[in-house]
């Protein structure tokens, strides 16, 4: 159910948590770490050392793997070792590189949780049925997950994926029931304020 039980956390960047083919994004090389070819990664499973747990670890594309050997971790990001990279120069051009991995050797999940790219792209329609938007992306940016909606009257809305303003998540019919808190206001919103947070 709403209220943490999404398994792969938020990101900002809407892109990263289409399903894509069979693959879903798990995490991001954010940076190297040292000059032994150490890299930074930013997990977005429910345990960030689950990064590891499923397997190796693909491109967008499926193409390329990344076998990762976690070593640390450092300010909510793990540090780990990829093989086949030896020193800094290598480490850097994998600065970005979003690491996915094969549906099917994801467990599968309980009652009411959700991995984000099964909310992507579902209908939202309010309490008394009438259609609402359609749930653009998922973001966490530390204070519990926001669902982005493109709104059917135009624009953009954000709602606290919560019981109390999503009690109805339908995977099968494809749509989530919505209670927009009084502070949402359903006229337009611009999305200015996640982007500043965004960038910072």
């Amino acid at each position: 159910m709403p209220d943490g039980s999404i398994m792969i956390d938020g990101t900002k960047q809407a892109q990263d948590h289409k399903l894509v083919g069979d693959l879903v994004l798990v995490g991001v090389v954010t940076a190297p770490h040292g000059v032994r070819g150490l890299v930074k990664v930013k997990s977005f499973t429910e345990e960030p050392s689950d990064l590891v747990a499923y397997g190796a670890l693909s491109d967008q594309a499926g193409r390329k793997t990344f076998q990762l050997e976690i070593v640390g971790e450092a300010k909510g990001q793990l540090i780990a070792r990829v093989d086949g990279i030896a020193d800094r120069n290598a480490a850097e051009d994998l600065k970005g590189q979003r690491l996915f991995i094969n549906r099917s050797a994801l467990p599968e999940t309980e009652e009411d949780e959700f991995y984000h790219a099964d909310l992507i792209g579902l209908r939202t329609v309010l309490a008394d049925g009438n259609p609402h938007g359609r749930i653009k992306a998922v973001y966490d940016f530390g204070a519990g997950d926001l669902l982005e909606v493109s709104l059917d009257s135009g624009g953009t809305t954000y709602l606290p994926f919560t019981r109390e303003v999503v009690p109805v998540v339908d995977i099968v019919s494809g749509s989530v029931t919505v209670i927009p808190p009084a502070e949402v206001d359903a006229a337009d919103v611009d999305g200015s304020d996640v982007a500043e947070e965004d960038a910072q």
